[in-house]
């Protein structure tokens, strides 16, 4: 039995949906919440609702599990989440009651940057948790993962629903930091083939895209791609930070959060060998893959999904 945590976020559909194709067994673990989780739409799972933060409730979703994937993270709620609680306590958690369960191993997606003496918040609770789980005894395989992409994601899409609302698009200082995205079904690719290759027990492995791009390189693809066309006005990363905040504080699904602003404020990128080295394949191309992107009218889809989230 599998469990994955995190398997109703956008990495977490996708790789759940393959774990069932390939015929695992697969438990999600979900929080309790008034909200009607998303579930993976026709996928036979099992579910256990508990949080992190519960050990019984985390000792009965483990039982019968030889496998988990921790992926749940409190980021994608910005300044209304709790990174502190979800990521680092919940992982300490997690990580010991599967010690005590007996867990044959651990996989758990990070972040690019991850370094508990980093001067980023969500890369310092990242940094933490890695080590939670490095202490824990439980063989595992770390994936430090740059910026993803792909349909319904927290990247491309999200842009595009921004750029469906507003007729400027604000740079991150002069948007020449650079950025390797990574293909939401590579990053899938790499945690399964993980699974049965014993030589990545206990390694920490930094994934990215076959290219780098600056912000703004990857925000011009993204607006073709979406058949937009936006002023892009550079902005001090201090007045985005706040500007972000009160927006997202505002407007429920605003589309970015305020850790955001982190992610394309400093340079997000790694070894471009190091999936094909260590995974044997060659990544997609950025460019390649924003067949998601076209045909969509983005300020009709942008302002239906802010009342939606707004009701």
């Amino acid at each position: 039995m599998i469990l994955v945590t995190g398997g109703t976020g956008f990495l977490g559909r996708a790789l759940v949906r393959e774990l069932v194709a390939n015929g695992h067994q697969v438990r999600l673990l979900i929080r309790p919440s008034p909200q009607t989780p998303n579930l993976p739409r026709g996928v036979p799972v099992e579910v256990a609702v508990t949080g992190l933060g519960d050990e019984r409730g985390l000792k009965a979703a483990l039982r019968g599990v030889d496998i988990i994937y921790h992926l749940a993270s409190a980021e994608r709620q910005g300044s209304r989440g709790n990174v502190l609680e979800t990521d680092a306590r919940g992982t300490n958690m997690l990580a010991r009651v599967s010690a005590e369960s007996r867990v044959r191993r651990i996989f758990y997606v990070s972040q690019l940057g991850a370094d508990r003496s980093s001067y980023y918040p969500i890369l310092k609770v990242k940094g933490i948790a890695e080590e939670f789980i490095r202490k824990s005894g439980v063989p595992h395989t770390i994936l430090r993962s740059s910026i993803l992409y792909g349909p319904e994601d927290h990247f491309t899409t999200a842009l595009a629903r921004l750029a469906g609302l507003f007729p400027i698009m604000f740079l991150p200082r002069q948007g020449e930091e650079l950025l390797q995205p990574l293909w939401v079904e590579d990053l899938v690719t790499c945690l399964l083939w993980s699974l049965d290759n014993n030589e990545t027990i206990n390694q920490t492995y930094e994934v990215g895209g076959s290219e780098h791009f600056t912000f703004k390189q990857s925000l011009d693809l993204i607006l073709d791609a979406a058949n937009l066309r936006r002023l892009l006005v550079p902005m001090g990363l201090s007045y985005m930070r706040t500007l972000t905040v009160i927006l997202e504080s505002i407007f429920p699904g605003f589309p970015l959060s305020s850790f955001s602003v982190d992610y394309f404020s400093y340079n997000r990128t790694c070894a471009v060998e190091t999936i094909p080295r260590v995974f044997g394949f060659l990544p997609a191309r950025f460019s390649y893959r924003l067949e998601h992107l076209k045909s969509i009218n983005w300020t009709r889809q942008a302002l239906q999904t802010f009342f939606e989230r707004h009701a």
